[in-house]
């Protein structure tokens, strides 16, 4: 008895400091977004950064979101990145899905070679890959165009991977069905495979979003037009065009309307992010 009761104890010491700990870390991570928010709603935060960091502002107001929205070049930089962003997204699971499912259930030549050469994208750092890409879509004609930013995401490495690994759980028997059936192999993808792909579908779309809205270091070399700059881009400039000096209550603003759209995403699609991890086994990017 005694020694169910010491377990019981050990158990519940644990469990106390695991979530202790897990308690502190989660506030650690949301620290950051209540300071952004609390800066964005202080009235005089362009002139006096409230300092020591507090949750309620002093003076609450809205006078800087309005402030945002009062040149009209934020509105131009969210719409810039809802089409290179709904592009990039809509271009980016289309392949992801396709390829996914060739290297799932086809059976071609050189399948595994082509197979890594596509993972092996996902070692090689985007750094590298810059100038040479900055060269081929100036010579094509397509910097300070969308398509700049859409094209690129056709292929995506980590995209591919994932959605193999789901294909890879359902039963060849449903393709070798269809296919006595007489179906083609786009009529047996497009009837019998993608509707049973809502789950992945819906990952990789969030993942896919946070990639193409956060992007920041390509849209700055391949679109130098103002009238083209993403939100990421927007904000950077924001944030130092002022000569008199950081603008905090502004640029807080600002970085809490950029970040809305992600939150919505992933609040509408989280369901299906979970469900869609647990089978395919993958515990993260």
């Amino acid at each position: 008895m005694t020694s169910y009761s010491n377990k019981w104890k050990k158990k519940k010491l644990s469990n106390m400091i695991i979530t202790a700990v897990l308690l502190v870390a989660g506030l650690l991570m949301v620290a950051p977004f209540i300071y952004m928010i609390s800066v964005s709603l202080e009235r005089t935060a362009n002139l006096i950064p409230p300092f020591p960091p507090r949750i309620i502002p002093e003076d609450l107001s809205s006078f800087n979101y309005m402030l945002a929205f009062e040149s009209g070049e934020i509105i131009t930089a969210y719409l810039n990145s809802f089409i290179t962003t709904s592009g990039g997204v809509i271009l980016g699971v289309i392949t992801s899905l396709l390829g996914g499912y060739a290297f799932s259930k086809g059976n071609f030549k050189g399948k595994k070679v082509i197979f890594v050469i596509v993972l092996s994208t996902m070692m090689i750092p985007f750094q590298t890959r810059l100038i040479p890409m900055h060269r081929m879509f100036y010579n094509f004609g397509l910097t300070n165009t969308y398509w700049a930013i859409i094209l690129p995401r056709m292929l995506d490495g980590f995209g591919i991977l994932l959605c193999k690994q789901f294909f890879d759980q359902l039963p060849n028997s449903l393709r070798e069905a269809a296919q006595i059936d007489g179906g083609t192999e786009l009529n047996i993808f497009r009837r019998v495979f993608l509707p049973l792909t809502g789950p992945i579908t819906a990952t990789l779309v969030i993942l896919s979003f946070m990639a193409c809205w956060n992007d920041f270091l390509w849209p700055l070399i391949a679109l130098t037009k103002n009238s083209l700059q993403t939100i990421p881009v927007y904000m950077s400039s924001f944030a130092t065009q002022d000569s008199n000096g950081y603008l905090a209550g502004l640029t807080m603003a600002t970085a809490t309307l950029s970040i809305l759209p992600i939150v919505l995403v992933f609040l509408a699609l989280q369901k299906y992010i979970i469900e869609s991890i647990a089978l395919s086994g993958i515990k993260g990017e």
